[in-house]
């Protein structure tokens, strides 16, 4: 659960950056509504896992899992894409 509500934060910073950099403003638009979709998305796997798990085991493995991505994130292709 905490992997892929980190998959839909991710997801949801990069669409943000889609939303303000795209050139076309059609797409600009467009964005903006799937983000808050990955808001919601990332925020109900955490939810899930909070209420599954105890609270205190899922945020030490969530800076753990982050810990991990930042370094995952280091080594990738710059641009932004979603859901990689």
């Amino acid at each position: 659960m905490l992997v892929a509500g980190l998959i839909e934060a991710r997801s949801h910073e990069r669409l943000r950056l889609l939303a303000t950099h795209c050139p076309k403003p059609e797409l600009a638009k467009f964005y903006p509504g799937l983000m808050v979709s990955e808001a919601h998305h990332y925020g109900i796997y955490w939810v899930l896992a909070a209420t599954y798990f105890d609270k205190e085991i899922v945020m030490q493995r969530l800076d753990e899992l982050a810990i991990v991505e930042s370094e995952l994130l280091a080594t990738l292709h710059p641009e932004p894409r979603i859901h990689s």
